[in-house]
């Protein structure tokens, strides 16, 4: 068996880092007067570091009686020492460090091509240093949406702003934010935030980021047409990415109106049909933030909000517009490829008496299948039941339904309960059960079967599927 002595060899190469007499290479680190000379030896720096592989091999450094001379303005000495430290010893303490500190510690480690440094800098970042991170989400975003390998840490902070979008919004600091990282922002589904909110902060951003307005020219009243035309070159790219129809008449007017010069003439005109002609716009997206947030690999968030329509009793594809629409939230509390697939596993995770929704992916066709019921799908252990193991729930609210696939907007189908006392079987055999047979899971099986009459019949293949995976929500207004 081979031995390893690691402790006696880092001991060995701090001291050679601190220490030793026989360096080749001088880095001057920093500038103005924060700048501060590293010693270092070239064969473990290029050892370490592909960075360094490449840099000191290259045109890049100057030598001086055989010493190699390397400048990094762009990093502070307080970073390159950590840095440093990790490439002699592969030991890093960042629990005295500021966020600053860290982050910028995760620009370097990128910089320097240290992947394995990079990873555990941008964990840390998101698992040790949330309450930082959330309090300068302008700060972070900026800094790392260049970054190709920061992928985890960009979708983290988008993500936690989609969840309390508001705070985010009326920072300081928003007005400073990246146009690029906006315009992100605003491509998603996922914000909880009513869209006439949305508008106001990006006019008020788009007003900080115009040249000749902002402080300089703050009052509306005072604004020519240049003046409304710097803001539409400004803001050109955000205009159609506001979904206007989602916007109240009463606050298209207030709000939308005073600045129609900067809407593209044929967006203005079917949005202001829409709200005062009832028409539906022919070209304008239609709203798809339906204030949620839906992490579901079997549909598309968009599928989502008609889903949302239906719990609410709403046409298919009603517009969200009005303030009282209730914004949602699903938390998965189960999916198969994670937890198992089977009836155990599905009661297991997905028993009480909560509203949930479950999504049924199929093999070998693109179908989904699905439903909901705002009791739940099985007891929660203390309920009643029968001698013959099986007890039924009432419901007047739980659909089934059906999506082509998990993007088709077109041919979905729902059928809603008719016989309400038998809205829900809870049965052993069964993962879920809906109308006795209606739609219902038995081990990996899926029955389409609505012989029972217990719901409506929209659905009824008389098939049985095998499933390829499930996933259930619970669904909190």
């Amino acid at each position: 068996m081979a031995l390893i002595f690691h402790h006696g060899l880092l001991k060995d190469f701090t001291l050679i880092l601190d220490d030793a007499d026989d360096y080749n290479v001088i880095i001057q680190v920093g500038e103005n007067q924060n700048i501060k000379e590293f010693r270092a030896h070239s064969v473990i720096l290029r050892a370490r570091s592909l960075y360094f592989k490449s840099a000191l091999s290259s045109n890049w450094v100057t030598k001086k009686d055989n010493m190699i001379i390397f400048s990094k303005p762009n990093l502070t000495p307080i970073i390159f020492d950590m840095v440093l430290r990790y490439i002699y010893t592969g030991e890093l303490d960042l629990t005295e460090q500021s966020g600053e500190n860290i982050l910028n510690l995760l620009v370097a480690s990128d910089e320097l091509l240290l992947e394995e440094l990079f990873i555990h800098v941008q964990n840390y970042l998101i698992i040790k240093q949330t309450n930082w991170v959330r309090e300068n989400f302008v700060f972070v975003l900026n800094t790392v949406f260049r970054l190709d390998n920061c992928k985890r840490l960009q979708d983290y902070c988008l993500e936690s702003i989609c969840e309390d979008p508001l705070q985010f919004f009326s920072s300081k600091s928003f007005l400073s934010i990246n146009k690029e990282i906006l315009l992100g922002l605003l491509k998603r589904d996922d914000l909880q935030i009513e869209e006439v909110v949305i508008w106001d902060y990006l006019i008020k951003w788009g007003i900080e980021q115009t040249p000749g307005l902002g402080y300089e020219n703050s009052d509306r009243a005072k604004w020519n047409y240049k003046d409304y035309e710097t803001l539409n070159i400004t803001l050109n790219q955000f205009i159609p990415l506001i979904q206007l129809a989602g916007i109240s008449r009463a606050d298209f007017f207030d709000k939308v109106h005073p600045y129609r010069t900067i809407i593209p003439t044929h967006i203005y005109k079917e949005i202001e049909e829409f709200h005062y002609k009832d028409s539906l716009p022919k070209t304008t997206i239609l709203p798809t933030r339906a204030g949620l947030i839906f992490k579901s690999n079997i549909i598309k968030p968009k599928l989502a909000k008609i889903i949302i329509n239906w719990i609410d009793n709403k046409d298919t594809m009603y517009i969200r517009n009005n303030r009282n629409d209730p914004f949602y939230k699903f938390n998965l509390i189960y999916r198969s490829s994670r937890d198992g697939i089977g009836s155990k596993s599905f009661k297991k995770k997905c028993n009480g008496r909560v509203a949930s929704l479950v999504l049924i992916k199929v093999k070998n066709i693109s179908k989904i299948f699905g439903g909901y019921s705002s009791i739940g799908f099985n007891s929660s252990g203390d309920d009643f039941i029968n001698d013959n193991g099986f007890k039924f729930y009432n419901s007047s609210d739980n659909f089934i339904f059906s999506f082509e696939d998990g993007d088709d907007t077109q041919n979905m189908k729902i059928s809603r309960v008719i016989n309400s006392s038998h809205a829900i079987l809870d049965y052993y055999h069964n993962g879920f059960n809906f109308g006795q047979g209606s739609l219902s899971m038995s081990y990996e099986g899926l029955h389409v079967n609505n012989t029972c009459s217990n719901y409506e019949n929209n659905l009824n293949t008389l098939t049985v599927y095998t499933i390829e995976e499930i996933e259930t929500f619970t669904v909190n207004r």
